[in-house]
């Protein structure tokens, strides 16, 4: 191995995780600095090291910023539109008392398809909050299937900003990373959501927080269950069909032209959420009475939060850029490259790794993505394999939120935890998803 470029990948990581863990710097200038020490320490000079940066940024964006921005305008329709709650009740009533904490696993997992996980939970708290005061068991009873539900989607399942990315990183197509995406998280959220529940709920009793209780009644007319199943149906339908067309499961050469050009056109991911974005503004939008300017506001402050992940992003797929362009990622990748060391077990350790030690696990695939991304060279990686990947990757970054996670610190708060029952319980959960995760994947990985 070359020992400056070793050491160039080795400060550089120290940098970037010095600069966020005791500097708090903001993990998009971090991520900038740590590109331009490594490509100093390996020797670059100054226009390659700043040309790398650009052409990694602007590689990724293209692609990652315009998802994202329409990911979160879809999602704010339907969470203003009051359609969350109304799944949310809607589940409930199907299900019944007895078997609530399924509703509400399935309801998390659902809802976060389009909405931010933090802004998910808020919005359907006070819905397990009436159960446990209903019902009188331990809060963890219902709490742990939401927070699995949502942490599952928001992790393994596009539109969410953290497989797009890794996604994007690595060059996998989305209709297979949603296809794994749901094949890994189905299980760990049985597992990690209501089997894991009802043995927390019985050694540790939670009573809702008084403090918090909150009072969110359904607009009179919120949408219908049905009506919010199929607005997120729509772009996870379309991309998908494209995806499973231009399979090996069909003979291109059979197709009818128009079809692969509909499927192609329809089922790419900018073209599917457009159509998802103005089918909801219709539907949850106009023809629930909002008006043209209310609209242009819930689309302009849905678009806030998206421009830190995009950012963050697109420094990420600076830092794969340069390592690519180093050759460090390539020399890392051949040490690594066995058979007892498959890329799926790599990724899911380099980003178990960042985001033990960081906490973000959304800086945790991105880091993992860019250093992974090197070994695909290495081997020939069929398009399920990079989906795998990613559901890899992800996996890893679930594992152990503790205290540097903002996770841990608003599961605590809303639940009126101490430190020890967090741990104990939202800990645990995130573990066993990464897990549950890295077995689906590695499974995956030698059956695809």
């Amino acid at each position: 191995m070359d020992i400056q470029l070793l050491a160039a990948v080795f400060i550089g990581i120290s940098v970037l995780l010095f600069l966020i863990l005791r500097l708090k710097f903001q993990a998009f200038i971090a991520l900038l600095i740590t590109c331009i020490v490594v490509g100093v320490i390996a020797g670059m000079d100054p226009k390659t090291i700043l040309d790398s940066v650009k052409n990694g940024m602007g590689g990724t964006l293209g692609f990652v910023a315009t998802v994202v921005g329409l990911g979160a305008l879809f999602g704010a329709i339907l969470e203003r539109s009051g359609g969350a709650q109304q799944l949310a009740e809607s589940m409930l009533k199907l299900f019944g008392v007895k078997s609530a904490h399924w509703a509400v696993m399935l309801t998390g997992f659902l809802v976060a398809i389009p909405v931010f996980f933090d802004v998910a939970f808020i919005i359907l708290v006070p819905l397990i909050y009436a159960l446990q005061k209903q019902t009188k068991k331990s809060l963890l009873l219902y709490a742990i299937p939401l927070l699995a539900g949502l942490a599952i989607t928001h992790t393994f399942i596009p539109p969410t900003p953290g497989p797009i990315a890794v996604a994007d990183i690595l060059g996998a197509d989305l209709g297979y990373v949603i296809i794994f995406g749901f094949l890994a998280g189905l299980p760990a959220a049985i597992i990690a959501g209501p089997m894991l529940a009802k043995r927390l709920s019985k050694t540790m009793h939670i009573e809702t927080p008084e403090d918090m209780v909150t009072i969110t009644e359904v607009p009179e007319n919120a949408p219908s269950a049905v009506t919010i199943l199929l607005i997120i149906a729509i772009p996870i339908f379309l991309i998908v069909c494209n995806t499973v067309l231009g399979s090996p499961l069909f003979d291109q050469d059979t197709l009818p032209g128009w079809l692969r050009y509909a499927a192609g056109l329809l089922g790419h991911p900018f073209v599917a959420l457009i159509i998802a974005n103005l089918v909801a503004w219709y539907v949850l939008g106009i023809n629930k009475g909002f008006s043209k300017q209310q609209l242009l506001d819930i689309s302009t402050k849905s678009l806030y939060p998206a421009g830190v992940i995009i950012l963050l992003t697109g420094a990420g797929g600076a830092f794969k850029q340069i390592l690519i362009d180093t050759g460090a990622g390539k020399m890392i990748a051949e040490g690594l490259n066995t058979d007892f060391f498959p890329p799926v077990v790599f990724g899911f350790i380099v980003a178990a790794v960042v985001r033990v030690l960081q906490g973000s696990a959304t800086v945790a695939m991105i880091t993992a993505a860019g250093i992974t991304a090197p070994l695909l060279g290495l081997t020939e990686t069929s398009p399920p394999q990079l989906a795998v990947l990613v559901i890899a990757i992800a996996s890893g970054a679930t594992i152990f939120s503790h205290v540097n996670d903002s996770g841990f610190w608003l599961v605590k708060q809303y639940l009126g935890l101490t430190e020890k029952e967090t741990f104990k319980s939202w800990t645990v959960m995130t573990s066993l998803i990464a897990i549950i995760g890295l077995v689906v994947s590695v499974i995956l990985w030698y059956v695809v």
